[in-house]
């Protein structure tokens, strides 16, 4: 999945910051110089509906109000956020 199918499909900003991911989104993590979100989009009953996302500061501004852009989204549902977290950390690498 390209940045702008995700972007499209989950309602990701992109750029955005910080701040703005956590008030729209619930699991939102600081890990080094990346941004990691566990997303949830609803695919259907008894089908997994967590997303993995990672962004990075685009700026030297890594405060709430730095700008951050989306690098790369998971191209599978999870079965829950904390999978979805594991594999966005996995990115990282």
């Amino acid at each position: 999945m390209t940045i702008n199918e995700a972007m499209r499909k989950y309602r990701l900003p992109n750029p955005t910051a910080l701040e703005d991911l956590e008030c729209r989104w619930s699991k939102v993590l600081n890990f080094g110089d990346k941004v990691l979100l566990a997303g949830y989009y609803y695919t259907g009953q008894n089908k997994p509906c967590y997303f993995g996302a990672v962004y990075e500061f685009l700026t030297d501004d890594h405060s709430c109000e730095g700008t951050i852009g989306l690098c790369t989204v998971s191209e599978v549902e999870f079965e829950d956020d904390g999978h979805a977290i594991a594999w966005a950390m996995n990115q990282t690498k």
